[in-house]
């Protein structure tokens, strides 16, 4: 069995993004807190909360989204890795280029797109229109 409770693959694929970033296991400082919040009795005795802090960057997570302690330690180093990329790769890091799809997503149309787009909707309306029930006149 491995070091977390995830899945072996998971754990490689963990293990490799940590070397490809050059962050090893003793860079980490990690300690436990009591979590709190949903989870009941569980959480209120266990110290299910993970912090890690890399000891280099400086760079501080906090976990406490699932009940098992195992579960959060994973979950913390995953958003510890993905903090560590976008300080050491900037723009081209994956969680920047989600924001920045994002930002493209949410960006006010032209007036042309804009006139385009509500064209094409209201093509479709005239023929959803003439799908309609037809009426006859029988009396």
């Amino acid at each position: 069995m491995g070091f977390f409770v995830v899945s072996a693959t998971k754990e490689n694929l963990l293990r490799q993004r940590m070397e490809k970033l050059g962050i090893r296991e003793e860079d980490i400082e990690e300690s436990f807190i009591r979590s709190g919040g949903k989870g009941g009795q569980h959480v209120n005795k266990v110290s299910t909360c993970v912090h890690l802090r890399h000891l280099s960057t400086g760079i501080e997570v906090k976990c406490r989204k699932e009940r098992s302690q195992a579960l959060n330690r994973y979950r913390a180093r995953v958003l510890l890795l993905d903090k560590i990329d976008a300080l050491l790769h900037g723009k081209e890091s994956a969680e920047q280029q989600r924001i920045e799809k994002l930002r493209r997503q949410k960006r006010k149309r032209s007036r042309r797109a804009k006139e385009k787009m509500l064209a094409d909707k209201h093509a479709t309306t005239a023929k959803k229109v003439l799908r309609g029930r037809v009426l006859t006149d029988e009396a």
